[in-house]
């Protein structure tokens, strides 16, 4: 088979770690979704809340880029081995077209509680309006919720792909990497879209970066091995009170994505916690969770979870957020997350065993 890369190809090696921080990774982003929500919902009563919930959103912040870095890092074996079009294939089918069902399956339950609305409230009366509804529900499903990942990740993957004879230079990820710092800096000035989800080139250097990791993968082991866990922890810290600070700029300037992932403060925050979890290298509760075969189904069945099944399992308690004292709030927040991921779990377990597992991926 054609060799993209390199002219010898490589022995295959054993990336149990990938899958132990694939997992930890992912759990990241539930906990971001499932304890987000609108403003309105609940306002803080003090400056210690606000900043117990600012901590909360910037805690879950590094697994996007996490999950980046992951996948540049297999990325170069994967070229070795298979042509571009090939390896596009397989992506198509291992990925996009599970996201295209549960992209719709989102769809639909957003219209689906539209017309309820218009059943209950408008007498079946579809308004005048509605089109732009739809239109502003069609860029919530593709723009704005977490389904975003996916096409920006295979216009990623398509980019290292056109330029594959330049993977390992070092000028061809600074390009990459002014790229990054633009929508950086982008976010204050709001030249463009702002929205992290919207960055089509701002991700691609993590890509990049993630196959200089595997390329240096023994020098990177014996360095990351003589390093202690205190000093990555101290700068997970540092690098969020960093970063939430930093939101806490973007929201004084009225920024529509404060805890925007393409912050420098988040940047650094990420990779923080990218080089403990590969210091730490090896969670033995991983193993349970089976990262390799579940990963990608939770990533594509949270979304829907959160915003159309939590709301019917919740909606009978008839709470309000505000009638709720803030550790009632935080446990709920927690209980949200918990809740999204297991059943997220047991639902692609149960979808695995089962023929329809091609629309969870893998």
């Amino acid at each position: 088979m054609q060799n993209l890369v390199n002219d010898t190809p490589q022995p295959k090696r054993n990336y149990a770690f990938v899958d132990s921080i694939r997992c930890i990774c992912m759990m990241s982003i539930v906990m971001e979704h499932a304890t987000n929500f609108s403003d309105g919902m609940y306002h803080p009563k003090s400056a210690m809340e606000a900043n117990i919930f600012s901590f909360i959103t910037q805690f879950g912040k590094f697994g996007t880029i996490g999950f980046f870095l992951l996948a540049g890092f297999l990325i170069g074996e994967k070229f070795t081995d298979y042509t571009p079009g090939q390896y596009l294939k397989r992506r198509l089918d291992s990925t996009f077209i599970p996201w295209l069902f549960w992209t719709t399956v989102f769809l639909l339950t957003l219209l689906i509680d539209d017309f309820i609305r218009i059943t209950r409230f408008n007498h079946g009366v579809i308004p005048p309006e509605f089109h732009d509804k739809l239109m502003w529900q069609l860029s919530i499903v593709y723009l704005y919720s977490s389904f975003w990942f996916i096409p920006n990740f295979l216009i990623c993957i398509t980019i290292l792909l056109m330029f594959k004879k330049h993977l390992y230079n070092k000028w061809f990820g600074a390009i990459l990497l002014g790229f990054t710092l633009l929508y950086a800096v982008n976010i204050y000035t709001e030249t463009i879209q702002p929205r992290h989800s919207t960055a089509i080139l701002g991700f691609v250097f993590f890509l990049w970066l993630g196959a200089q990791f595997n390329q240096k993968l023994d020098a990177l082991e014996k360095w990351i091995s003589g390093t202690s866990y205190t000093l990555w922890i101290v700068l997970c810290i540092v690098t969020l009170l960093l970063g939430m600070y930093e939101a806490e700029i973007l929201k004084g300037m009225n920024s529509v994505d404060p805890f925007n992932t393409l912050r420098v403060s988040n940047i650094l925050y990420s990779l923080a916690c990218f080089f403990l979890l590969l210091r730490i290298k090896q969670f033995n509760f991983v193993k349970f969770l089976k990262p390799r075969e579940t990963t990608y189904g939770i990533y594509l069945l949270q979304t829907v979870i959160v915003s159309s099944i939590l709301p019917l399992i919740f909606k009978p308690l008839k709470y309000s957020w505000e009638s709720l004292s803030f550790p009632m709030v935080l446990g709920f927040l927690l209980l949200r997350t918990v809740l999204t991921y297991f059943l997220a779990y047991f639902l692609v377990r149960l979808l695995n065993a089962s023929k329809l597992k091609w629309i969870v991926g893998r």
